[in-house]
């Protein structure tokens, strides 16, 4: 695919990035698509290697050679169609994907990667520019309803595929804006809100009713202010049910001092920033600004509160992770095509943040209710024999303070909010997801299904749109006994 010789001929080229110190100024995204000639070149690079392994690596089985080659010889609609067949929703992968497709780019084994991410933001953002990207309403509808919970990107693409075959579907989101943690869990440097909104425009257009601020469960657990729906009342008015809500119940640090004020969860932390980007008036707002702040969790959530704390105006920030320091080059001949564990630096990193390894904290102190400094001390891992299973114990001697005026607990989440599961009355596994198998992601109830984080746990928004296509191909099996739909 690309030119024959072109992986030989040119280099990888990232796309523009403002430098950071103009981005700390702004919530504004700083990272440009390709220029067309750029893209063409990347595409290029493709190489004809056979076995397309990037296609496997991507979780939605994007069908990369193709586009790249479309690309190259600029045929963008052909490219931009060959895209969207297997992916709802590009302009967020091309923007937030880790790109596990490049991980396992042939070309990855002896040189660097196809720009596979920035080739597919490119052919993305050219379609909206060229109004390409139109709403697709079913020729026909087939009288059956289906409700959604959840308006993230796994229900977004479950909603979009059966409503494009005729179903009607209406989407229920407890907050008061659709989107789920496209919206309030990604901050907007890395995804602006706008790309959501034009979107959405489209899923309106195509026939999918948005009900934003209700609460679908029972009404005791219900937060104030919200409309209240009944999980059977659901049940009895629609003919199936996804369970399609995000992993949001966060695995905390019960250590001393950690009902101290100024000891936060991330989330918490990230979801008021976008709200009041968006205008929202938060009372008691986080707020890094003047503050030593010590971020507790190595991944891409506390990435992002790097990033929200330096743009806030933070004093310092220093970044805590429990495991040992990754090696800064994967052994390629060990881990291709899968995604490798490596030292990634982050966009927010460049920013400016102090990072270190194999760090666990045992307390926090402080006076007057409030947090003044964190407890550490070093770990060592090491492997137990008869296990396999590594494990860590505190160094001797190792123990050390840092001041923290905000620590924001950024350690992953663990499971869904149990009582909407509950209110379903559905089955869960050991971890507390919905137990659902990848078949046909059929609950222990009838006719209620599940995707994405609800169903998988804690993982990317490639991920929950795939789930979200496969889980529509199964719902509109089950209520016209075959699908069109493809997996």
């Amino acid at each position: 695919m690309g030119k024959i010789t072109g992986f030989m001929e040119y280099a990888r080229v990232k796309p523009a990035t403002e430098p950071p110190e103009a981005r700390l100024h702004h919530w504004k995204e700083f990272i440009k698509p390709l220029t067309e000639e750029e893209a063409r070149i990347q595409g290029a690079r493709c190489m004809d290697c056979g076995v397309p392994y990037c296609t496997h690596g991507c979780p939605v089985n994007n069908i990369i050679p193709d586009f790249n080659d479309l690309v190259y010889k600029s045929d963008w609609k052909r490219a931009l169609d060959v895209l969207l067949s297997t992916n709802n929703f590009p302009e967020f992968t091309g923007r937030i994907c880790p790109a596990p497709c490049e991980a396992a780019c042939t070309l990855n084994l002896n040189d660097t990667a196809v720009g596979i991410k920035s080739i597919e933001h490119t052919i993305i953002e050219r379609g909206w520019s060229e109004g390409w990207v139109v709403p697709q309403p079913p020729a026909r509808k087939t009288g059956k309803k289906v409700a959604v919970i959840g308006s993230g990107p796994s229900g977004l693409a479950c909603a979009q595929q059966l409503t494009r075959v005729g179903h009607q579907v209406t989407v229920y989101e407890k907050s008061n804006r659709i989107g789920g943690l496209l919206r309030y869990g990604i901050p907007d440097f890395k995804l602006e809100k706008v790309n959501i909104d034009r979107r959405l425009a489209q899923l309106e257009a195509e026939g999918i009713e948005f009900l934003p601020s209700t609460y679908v469960g029972r009404a005791e657990n219900a937060p104030e202010g919200l409309t209240v729906v009944d999980a059977d009342d659901l049940l009895a008015q629609f003919d199936a049910v996804v369970l399609a809500g995000g992993c949001e119940h966060p695995r905390d640090l019960p250590i001393p001092g950690r009902d101290l004020r100024g000891v936060h969860f991330a989330m918490d932390f990230l979801r008021q920033q976008n709200k009041i980007n968006h205008g929202d008036r938060i009372a008691k707002p986080i707020n890094a600004k003047g503050k030593h702040v010590i971020v507790i969790g190595g991944g891409d959530t506390g990435s992002d509160c790097v990033g929200t704390s330096n743009r806030q105006g933070a004093a310092s920030v220093t970044q805590f992770e429990l495991m040992v320091r990754p090696p800064d080059q994967e052994d390629k001949l060990l881990t291709w095509p899968y995604w490798p564990i490596k030292l990634r630096t982050s966009t927010s990193h460049e920013e400016g943040c102090q990072r270190d390894w194999a760090v666990g904290t045992q307390a926090f102190e402080g006076k007057g209710g409030k947090v003044e400094k964190l407890v550490a001390s070093r770990l060592q891992w090491t492997k137990d024999r008869a296990t396999g299973q590594l494990k860590m114990k505190e160094m001797k001697d190792s123990r050390f303070e840092m001041q923290a005026d905000l620590v924001l607990l950024a350690m992953g989440f663990v499971s869904p909010v149990r009582a909407v599961l509950d209110a379903f009355d559905v089955s869960v596994n050991p971890r507390g997801n919905v137990l659902a198998n990848t078949d046909d992601y059929c609950s222990s109830r009838e006719k209620v299904f599940s995707a994405g984080d609800m169903r998988r746990g804690q993982s990317l928004v490639v991920w929950a749109i795939r789930e979200g296509r496969q889980c529509a191909r199964s719902v509109d099996e089950y209520l016209m006994g075959s699908s069109l739909l493809p997996r």
